[in-house]
């Protein structure tokens, strides 16, 4: 990056009060870029993401090996930030649930998940929501804004500083939090390269997965990528009428286009697709609704995770029933559709994505459920 795009990227950014830019938001490949643009030497940036990722330092200072020189142009130029942790809940599972305070006093979550395969991280890349799914906590008072690349990084930084006193690592990421990542896809794609550099937490593309509402023009650019990165879709209804009533992007992004824009993208990639299917009581999870699923995606190398969902105060869904999960699943089953049911976590805390937020944060979402209608015709 040259110190002329630098500038310009300082001066476009939403933190008009903090000028510097978070040293976390650099690519290894930007910043051996600006280092030559300085007149040092690409080899810092090894060293300087040593200081950062491995030894985990919070001032520039710290980095004993880089020339003073260095270190003062880097704390000019850049900040080694962090999240303020406001409220921590574990769970009796094990499941960890993060508040977080961002540099303009705006809240985001991250969900620290323990599985016998590893602990898995699902980040946030959003402050808010505008896609307006019915079910989700997340979309309450809408978007605020979008997260600096730096800042979905730094989750993943704070919650592996809480596993360094446990010796424990995280194995896995999910993006999945508040928030639609394809919404903000250039700063999701830098965080996705920051953090599978062996540089850095050296996290394998397929320990990586990324979900999607169903923004479909990005699924084309997704699928040209060239990455192994695993592939989610939200589905949660079989056909445009309901998936338009409980997720208003259907109305710009149908059930057709959404199956044709997957069709390309397992062409190109030749990866399997997880469909997330969150299972509403009498809602979406009767035998006709199973049996539509079986029809819209059989032509697909898919899988389908079914979600018992969680209940969220200010939606009036409710847990579909264990024996209707069971008749639903076994439909799938008996249609050679590859079926999980999500082991539920965090039953005992704020789990539901941007349920935390908008308990302790009401200012942040205040206006309630946003009506998308206006932004999805």
């Amino acid at each position: 990056m040259l110190i002329s795009e630098l500038k310009n990227y300082q001066k476009s950014r939403w933190l008009k009060d903090f000028p510097k830019m978070s040293i976390y938001s650099l690519r290894i490949d930007q910043l051996e870029q600006y280092l030559v643009s300085i007149g040092e030497k690409s080899f810092r940036a090894n060293q300087i993401f040593d200081w950062l990722y491995k030894k985990r330092v919070s001032a520039f200072n710290e980095m004993n090996n880089i020339p003073k020189k260095l270190q003062d142009k880097l704390s000019e130029e850049f900040e080694i930030t962090t999240l303020n942790t406001l409220i921590k809940q574990e769970s009796k599972d094990g499941t960890i649930k993060f508040l977080f305070e961002l540099q303009d006093k705006y809240t985001i979550e991250s969900v620290l998940m323990r599985n016998k395969y590893g602990n898995s991280l699902c980040v946030t890349t959003q402050v808010g929501c505008r896609i307006g799914c019915t079910f989700c906590a997340s979309t309450l008072g809408g978007l605020k804004r979008n997260l600096e690349s730096g800042e979905i990084v730094t989750q993943v930084l704070k919650v592996q500083q809480e596993l360094d006193k446990t010796g424990e690592r995280i194995s896995s990421i999910v993006i999945m939090g508040i928030g639609e990542p394809f919404e903000n896809y250039d700063e999701m794609m830098d965080f996705i390269r920051i953090v599978n550099s062996d540089k850095s937490f050296n996290i394998g593309a397929r320990h990586i997965t990324v979900s999607t509402s169903g923004i479909v023009p990005k699924i084309y650019d997704f699928a040209n990528e060239n990455i192994q990165i695993n592939f989610a879709i939200s589905l949660h209804a079989p056909t445009n009428e309901l998936r338009s009533k409980i997720m208003p992007v259907n109305r710009a992004y149908n059930i057709d286009k959404l199956i044709e824009a997957l069709k390309y993208y397992q062409n190109k990639t030749r990866r399997r697709i997880t469909f997330e299917y969150g299972l509403m009581g009498l809602v979406n999870d009767q035998r006709e609704h199973a049996e539509k699923l079986v029809e819209i995606i059989k032509d697909l190398n898919c899988h389908v995770n079914l979600i018992p969902i969680n209940y969220v105060p200010e939606r009036n869904y409710i847990r579909t029933s264990k024996k209707d999960i069971f008749a639903f699943e076994k439909i799938l089953k008996n249609n050679n559709v590859n079926v999980t049911i999500r082991r539920t976590q965090g039953d005992d805390i704020d789990a539901a994505c941007g349920q935390l937020r908008a308990k302790e944060r009401a200012e942040e979402v205040k206006g309630g459920i946003p009506d998308a209608s206006s932004i999805f015709v």
